[in-house]
């Protein structure tokens, strides 16, 4: 598997926030979305085992699969191998992708045209007025949650967090989620 790093954190965004989680970030994405924070340029070639492993060196339990798009590698043999070695499976997807079984929590953040429709965790990036959330309608899930789009710009950023609260409030189904490992300085 094409791997971009993978570090010992807490979960940041979500349902998990403050969980303390290992993360396997996987390189390469279908789609090619302005605000991605990852680089696929550069990435190791790890076998399965040798993931298990070094995620096992960790003492959470709790693996983060995330990318890029972490459907375009991620196998069902993993997601055994792990749950075998004592491990919660969350996965962080665009939705484009169908996933192999087994996997614990499906966080998704839909971008393109999305194949899911049944997940644990929707998460919709929150730009202000405008941003469309006719998908809520097309993928059922257990929590509905919108996260302010960071776009870098402090000022940008805090009208942005501004109209998502003023949204949630209206529109008691969603919940907010803010990328708390951005606030703590963490990775």
């Amino acid at each position: 598997m094409k791997v971009n790093e993978f570090f010992v954190s807490l979960q940041g965004e979500g349902h998990f926030t403050g969980t303390p989680s290992f993360f396997l970030r996987l390189s390469g994405c279908n789609l090619q979305c302005p605000f991605c924070d990852t680089s696929h340029q550069t990435f190791m070639e790890l076998s399965e085992a040798t993931i298990v492993e070094e995620a096992s060196r960790e003492k959470p339990r709790h693996i983060v699969i995330t990318g890029g798009e972490p459907a375009l590698q991620l196998t069902g043999s993993l997601v055994e191998k792990l749950h075998e070695a004592g491990f919660f499976v969350q996965i962080e997807t665009n939705g484009t992708l169908p996933l192999p079984s087994g996997i614990d929590w499906v966080t998704c953040s839909p971008k393109g045209n999305p194949v899911l429709n049944n997940v644990d965790e929707l998460k919709v990036l929150y730009k202000g007025e405008g941003t469309d959330l006719s998908i809520a309608d097309q993928i059922q899930a257990k929590e509905y949650r919108l996260q302010p789009l960071d776009t870098g710009n402090e000022m940008r950023n805090s009208i942005i967090l501004r109209d998502t609260i003023a949204y949630i409030l209206q529109h008691p189904k969603w919940s907010l989620s803010l990328q708390t490992h951005k606030m703590l300085g963490i990775k």
